[in-house]
């Protein structure tokens, strides 16, 4: 036998023998001597562990950037039930809201393993007009709280109007999203009918850069002109005066848009870009370096002619000189359902638009009359559903939803 082959027949020999070793050893005491390494827990994926704060001075899912996915939930409240049973279902649900974007099971969870990952997961409340009839505080409703003015292209439809509450349902896992709705509707179901639910979506997360302005179906991007500081959340968006209940709360408008996609296929670039005032690839206005800058009317090319026309949705949507504070959060979300299958391909496409302010009749109205009446992207898309909620303070930890409101 040669000295190489007899020299591997005892090297083998002498890794079997320190394998059983560490066999008869144990795993810490082969550890312990460098027989066995360790083994490292493999790292957590991202969303796993995201969470937004749920108390604070504000609800979460308003100043949140948006998450990609959304379930929002309009209730009816059922017959003969009064305040003291609703005050008890605001209790269950902020303590299933608390929990599950916490990424805990609620107290009836039979599913707790569907929380495992509540990726960036909020809850958000929001009151109609109606809820305050029932708990018989008409005296504390915001004056701008009901039906929003008809506009002249307005197309409503019952199915998508209204709701005595709302539950905004974010989270950038739309399993996450769906069981999240699941638990909260089950929940509610001795007290509230559903009356619709809108889903949407936006990018997925990571997919864009952070502070990425989001683009709808049509190309565009949609909320370029959002407030970003604080200073232009406490002016625009967050409520300070009334009640306690109602001061660092907000006014919710949520309008559903059809949109004629195969209408806006037909159209070049060059009429998109006239049409929405802005350069669909970079989001600038016309004439402009990038999607932050602000419309200006007065600039005008070789003809004398103003760069945006006036009627695009862009200028439209921008304040006039005289009266900047007409701006509202956007937080916008596309749908986009399957066509029905009977050989035939129709689009069911749109956006679930919601908006914050402090006073839509001083905020969002005046610019959806301007929009209403001279937008020329009226032409492909469609007003169907509309509402109104009110959407009360933040809590502290020990709060329940609208505690003040309830119990004064």
């Amino acid at each position: 036998m040669s000295e190489g082959f007899s020299r591997r027949r005892f090297l083998g020999g002498l890794g079997t023998a320190a394998g059983a070793s560490a066999l008869a050893l144990g795993a810490p005491e082969a550890q312990a001597i460098g027989l066995e390494r360790p083994k490292e827990e493999p790292p957590k994926p991202p969303l796993q562990t995201a969470t937004v704060p749920f108390d604070s001075a504000h609800q979460a899912g308003i100043a949140t950037p948006a998450q990609a996915n959304l379930w929002l939930v309009a209730f009816n409240v059922k017959k003969d039930v009064d305040r003291d049973r609703l005050q008890n279902l605001m209790r269950v649900w902020t303590d299933d809201a608390r929990r599950m974007t916490a990424g805990k099971p609620t107290r009836t969870d039979l599913e707790p393993e569907l929380m495992g990952a509540p990726a960036n997961l909020t809850i958000t409340v929001g009151y109609g007009e109606n809820f305050f009839k029932i708990i018989d505080k008409e005296d504390e409703k915001p004056e701008w709280l009901g039906d929003l003015p008809k506009y002249v292209n307005d197309e409503l439809r019952p199915e998508w109007n209204g709701g005595d509450l709302c539950l905004q349902i974010c989270a950038d896992d739309p399993v996450m999203v769906s069981h999240a709705a699941r638990m909260m509707i089950r929940n509610a179901a001795p007290y509230l009918d559903v009356h619709w639910v809108q889903a949407g979506f936006q990018h997925a997360n990571g997919s864009q850069q952070e502070g990425e302005t989001p683009r709808n179906l049509f190309g565009q991007k949609d909320g370029t002109v959002n407030p970003r500081t604080r200073e232009e959340f406490d002016k625009q968006v967050w409520i300070d005066s009334g009640p306690d209940w109602l001061r660092g709360g907000t006014a919710m408008v949520v309008r559903r848009i059809e949109m004629d996609i195969p209408g806006w296929d037909v159209l070049d670039r060059e009429s998109r870009t006239v049409i929405t005032g802005r350069d669909i690839g970079t989001g600038a206005p016309i004439g402009g370096k990038d999607e932050f800058e602000t419309v200006d009317l007065s600039k005008t090319d070789e003809y004398g002619l103003p760069l945006t026309d006036p009627n695009s949705h862009v200028a439209l949507s921008m304040p006039p000189k005289e009266n900047p504070n007409q701006r509202i959060l956007r937080r916008v979300y596309n749908y986009d359902l399957p066509p029905e299958p009977n050989g035939r391909f129709e689009t069911n496409t749109g956006l679930v638009f919601i908006c914050f302010q402090k006073d839509p009749l001083e905020q969002f109205n005046p610019i959806q009359e301007r929009l209403s009446k001279n937008d020329r992207l009226n032409q492909w898309i469609f007003h169907i559903g509309s509402a109104v909620f009110v959407m009360p303070r933040g809590t502290s930890e020990e709060e329940y939803w609208a505690q003040d409101l309830l119990e004064a």
